[in-house]
């Protein structure tokens, strides 16, 4: 087996999925009731026999380190680690990181001391499950020195992704990214015949895009990074790659989501809770690992209950109706409150009597509550009589001191407090 390092790549701002990302980087916002985006790369890793996996942040790191080290504990004898490499200023490098290659090349120092064959880089906001071996695998057969992972996408998914040509042993030939002309997205588009004899259901998707997941010999890697002041992998480095080095595609048609707007993760969520989910946390020998959490089973006291995943040490109030929805650990809800098409992350810790301030809402929900189609971060208090349906039908807001909008869905942020009677 090659030697391989895993290089998890965990964004910048986070923009698009603000304010989830007020206070913690993508790759630490909650998912699944339980998760956090970061343990599906992490695990993907370690069911494929890596073990040595770095995560490379800029913004908001502290809650990510704090979860990854309750997290991923390995023995000794393995070597094993899951490390946050947060960016820093050094002798050599002053600036923050300006893109996903730049990144990378100042992290080279870390990675490079070990001894490895392959560098395999990931993104930390993406939802599937891979096996990398086979990955590795085809990058072997074909003597590529990258391998990039490919997935066929329709024609409105192409203009946001990196589109590659490939010859009928899998080389890639042309790649663009984000193509938005007409022009440039014929020159990517691949036949859908020649897609279904490669093993590929083609079903109205002639283009293979790049889903962000490439495997790199670590000399060329190194050589490519120090030779180059590319910045961003999509952009430079890899169309620079293809006329002087092998570049293989590994084809890739199981569940996939890049968890890059608000809309992406809201509806990536409450896809979990149907009666066959594209996607299963609990798959298997293979389940999707995360921190272990020593909490009481949750506690329903006479709600009816639909479609929903409920998490560790929640307490449900009676006549309380929950469907589609996701709750997260040691939410509380409140009697006759009403919870639809809603992600509630759940809390950090319980809220004790003595801890209560007078006037203002406990954690949770309050009684005769109503919430549908929202998102509701962390260790927030949301009162009584309070209506969270986005009757005006608002696309996107400006940030109020409750709430904001985006895409449709009306986002709570972590620590916000919701006057009892409010209306959104």
């Amino acid at each position: 087996m090659p030697r391989v390092i895993s290089l998890i790549l965990g964004g910048g701002r986070g923009t698009r999925l603000y304010p989830l990302t007020k206070m913690r980087s993508k790759p630490a916002v909650p998912i699944g009731g339980k998760y956090r985006l970061i343990d599906i790369p992490v695990s993907n890793c370690i069911h494929s026999g890596i073990h040595r996996i770095f995560v490379l942040t800029q913004f908001n790191s502290a809650s990510l380190h704090r979860h990854i080290s309750n997290s991923y504990k390995f023995d000794h004898f393995t070597g094993g680690f899951v490390e946050v490499l947060a960016a820093q200023q050094t002798m050599h490098h002053e600036t923050w990181y300006q893109g996903t290659a730049d990144a990378v090349r100042k992290n080279i120092l870390h990675f490079s001391d070990f001894d490895c064959d392959l560098v395999l880089i990931l993104s930390g906001d993406q939802l599937y499950r891979m096996d990398f071996q086979d990955m590795i695998r085809t990058h072997r057969e074909n003597k590529a020195a990258i391998t990039i992972a490919a997935l066929p996408v329709a024609e409105a998914e192409a203009k946001a992704c990196g589109i590659m040509r490939i010859q009928a042993d899998g080389r890639v030939i042309d790649f663009e990214e984000k193509p938005k002309t007409a022009e440039k997205l014929q020159r990517v588009r691949t036949d859908p015949n020649w897609l279904e004899r490669l093993g590929l259901k083609a079903q109205g998707r002639p283009f293979l895009a790049s889903m962000g997941i490439y495997l790199f010999n670590r000399s060329t890697l190194v050589d490519l990074l120090e030779s180059s002041d590319a910045t961003d992998f999509g952009h430079e480095l890899l169309p620079q790659s293809i006329q002087n080095h092998r570049v293989q595609a590994f084809l890739f048609d199981g569940y996939w989501e890049d968890i890059g707007t608000i809309s992406a993760f809201h509806q990536a969520n409450i896809d979990l809770t149907k009666e066959e989910p594209p996607f299963d946390f609990m798959m298997g020998d293979k389940p999707i690992f995360t921190r272990p959490r020593y909490l009481p089973c949750a506690r329903i006291r006479g709600a009816t209950i639909k479609n929903s995943l409920i998490s560790d040490g929640c307490i449900i109030g009676r006549g309380s109706v929950i469907e589609n929805s996701v709750i997260g650990v040691r939410a509380v809800i409140g009697d006759n409150v009403t919870i639809r098409n809603t992600y509630f992350m759940g809390t950090d810790w319980y809220e004790q009597p003595h801890q209560h301030v007078p006037g203002r809402p406990s954690f949770g929900v309050g009684n005769n509550s109503v919430i549908e189609r929202a998102i509701l971060d962390k260790n927030m208090r949301i009162g009584r009589d309070v209506r969270i349906v986005n009757e005006a039908g608002v696309v996107d807001s400006e940030e109020f001191p409750t709430h904001v909008i985006r895409d449709g869905i009306v986002v709570v942020p972590k620590l916000t407090v919701v006057p009892d009677g409010t209306i959104v």
